[in-house]
């Protein structure tokens, strides 16, 4: 018969087996094994590792066997259990929205986080800070990563490329870094063009160019091979706070402190429309999917289906005036989502485009249904004014910061 054992697994067996024989005084079988085994040599020794080796096995396999005993007893009640549970009402991956509680609340930031970012492709979640820095976090197990350090002043925004190859930042230093996620995030470049303190930071859907607004009252387009600026936008009369680009980079939309905001052509630098309606400043801005498109026109009773969906078409505003309103790209006002009770500081439409997802200073993050215009759920996310959100594009996770200097990752279902 073949042994399954290993010629060293065998030598140790026999050696433990001699120990053995030898302690229990079986001197016959002792002589009789060691000369079989060809282990004349063999000399007891209490401090070798087969000493006593024997029992050891012996006792640790029974108590092995208890606990599968005791484990698949267990597993037994827990399936009874889960047979009579109550079903609940089975709802599409596509519609599951953040709830209650967090799946984590990640700690470290010295200083209000001002920004969070998904990685496009690996589990990471990138958070900037009035701090200083940016951490990089592992949002599945809610691990910290590392810090990346070299701004001086408060970093106001993070944003990826769209391949993930790259990550780039702004801060109140005037300056934007750009870092290499795959070269342990080194710091490759380092942009200065804006006069004041640098608001928000993106890549343009295509990743060449890099867009920037500022308290300066511009947007920059900086080529990002070179790191040159290519392009200052100029219109707005106050601080420009964000800017978002369309799904094909055709457009922009920036919020600012003049209480408006404004579409720009990415080609020719021009404003294509002056939005007004806000009563406060125009926190942020951002476009609707093409998939909220249908949600958004039963919302506002527009039946034509006829034409052909075209990104850019419709945007969402928040403002310090605690109101979100929908816009279409000629500035006409849509609707009002009315419901928070302070500032609202950040808005992200639901990757299904049925829900958009609402940040503010009342501490909540709010959820509204476009069909309706109803505010379905709201959850009391933080102990401070809630700063920013971001939705996870590969896991169904959502991230919200906050002037408590936390972060939380919310799992939807």
């Amino acid at each position: 018969m073949t042994s399954i054992l290993s010629e060293r697994q065998r030598d140790e067996l026999h050696k433990a087996i001699l120990d053995y024989l030898n302690a229990s005084g079986f001197s016959e079988s002792f002589n009789a094994l060691k000369h079989e085994t060809q282990n004349q040599e063999f000399i007891c020794d209490p401090k070798q590792k087969y000493a006593g080796l024997l029992e050891k096995k012996w006792t640790s396999v029974i108590r092995l066997q208890k606990k599968i005993m005791e484990l698949e007893t267990k597993t037994a009640h827990m399936q009874e259990e889960l047979n009579n549970a109550p079903v609940r009402r089975a709802t599409s991956s596509v519609d599951w929205i953040p709830r209650p509680p967090e799946r984590h609340s990640l700690t470290g930031h010295r200083n209000p986080i001002t920004r969070l970012t998904f990685h496009p492709v690996y589990q990471i979640l990138a958070s900037a800070s009035e701090d200083t820095t940016i951490k990089i976090w592992d949002y599945e197990s809610g691990d910290f990563e590392r810090t990346l350090k070299g701004h001086t002043k408060a970093v106001q925004d993070v944003a990826f490329d769209p391949k993930g190859n790259y990550l780039v930042s702004c801060s109140a230093d005037l300056s934007i870094k750009v870092w290499d996620v795959n070269n342990d995030y080194k710091c490759i470049k380092t942009l200065y063009g804006h006069d004041h303190s640098v608001s928000c930071v993106g890549f343009l859907p295509l990743g060449d160019k890099i867009v920037s607004c500022s308290r300066d009252k511009t947007i920059k387009l900086w080529d990002f091979t070179s790191g040159y600026c290519v392009k200052t936008l100029v219109g707005h009369l106050e601080w420009v706070r964000s800017v978002s680009c369309s799904e094909d980079g055709r457009w922009l939309v920036t919020a600012s402190n003049d209480q408006t905001a404004r579409l720009w052509d990415t080609q020719s630098g021009e404003t294509k429309v002056d939005i007004r309606g806000h009563e406060h400043v125009v926190e942020c801005a951002v476009f609707a999917p093409l998939n909220a498109y249908a949600p958004i026109q039963a919302l506002i009773g527009d039946e034509s289906k006829t034409r052909e969906p075209v990104p850019g078409h419709y945007l969402a505003t928040g403002s310090r005036d605690k109101t979100i309103k929908l816009w279409d790209s000629s500035g006409q006002l849509l609707h009002t989502l009315v419901g928070h009770d302070n500032w609202v500081r950040g808005l992200v439409f639901h990757p299904s485009g049925k829900y958009l997802l609402s940040a503010s200073d009342d501490k909540t993050l709010k959820i509204w249904d476009l069909t309706t215009g109803r505010c379905m759920k709201t959850l009391e996310a933080h102990a401070h004014f809630v700063t920013c959100l971001s939705y996870c594009n590969i896991s169904p996770v959502v991230a919200t910061g906050s002037v408590d200097q936390t972060i939380k990752i919310w799992q939807c279902r």
